[in-house]
């Protein structure tokens, strides 16, 4: 890929439901935090491309921020396959051994019909490959900014879960003609 690109990667915002599950894509995005979607717009590059996850909140949120976005099933959140729709506190009481397994080794294990976040950073970089040059607006789940991140640094996938990535923050990220540059990591725009 020729010349330089200029990520500016941003995790949707709330999911308007119930906190502490396993949320579906078409899950709504809770919109009610104006001053920082202010905010947020205000920072983005003008004339970027822009990009987001086919999941209803993401698309809500860069409708949201004046974008009107590619949508790019490779920058989709993980998927938790069988577990989608359920809350984490019913899957840790009746879950079994598949679910102490996964959160025994989250970047590698998969879920029931699910995919690993290993996985997902394969999706990720695939999806990255295909950004030109210039600037480009990210608008995406947590999980997508941190297969960004294990990639932009080079990390193993077990690494890349320690970012917390916070709704409607910022991440910034370059990919240069020499590597990978790491601008800012889950910074909330006031």
């Amino acid at each position: 890929m020729e010349g330089e690109t200029f990520l500016w990667l941003i995790r949707h915002a709330p999911v308007d439901g119930v906190a502490g599950t396993i949320h579906a894509p078409d899950a709504p995005a809770d919109l009610g935090d104006r001053a920082q979607l202010q905010a947020l717009r205000q920072r983005l590059p003008r004339d970027s491309a822009s990009y987001a996850s086919p999941s209803r909140r993401t698309v809500e949120t860069a409708r949201a921020l004046g974008l009107e976005p590619d949508l790019v099933g490779n920058f989709s959140e993980q998927d938790f396959g069988d577990w989608t729709g359920r809350r984490l506190d019913e899957l840790a009481a009746s879950g079994g051994e598949a679910y102490a397994q996964f959160w025994g080794d989250p970047a590698h294990a998969r879920p029931p019909g699910g995919e690993s976040f290993e996985d997902q950073v394969a999706r990720v970089r695939h999806g990255l490959s295909r950004i030109g040059a210039g600037p480009a607006t990210l608008v995406v789940h947590s999980g997508t900014i941190r297969a960004a991140l294990c990639i932009a640094l080079d990390l193993a996938p077990q690494s890349a879960l320690r970012f917390v990535i916070d709704p409607l923050s910022l991440t910034r990220i370059d990919r240069l003609a020499t590597g990978w540059r790491v601008v800012s990591v889950n910074q909330r725009v006031v």
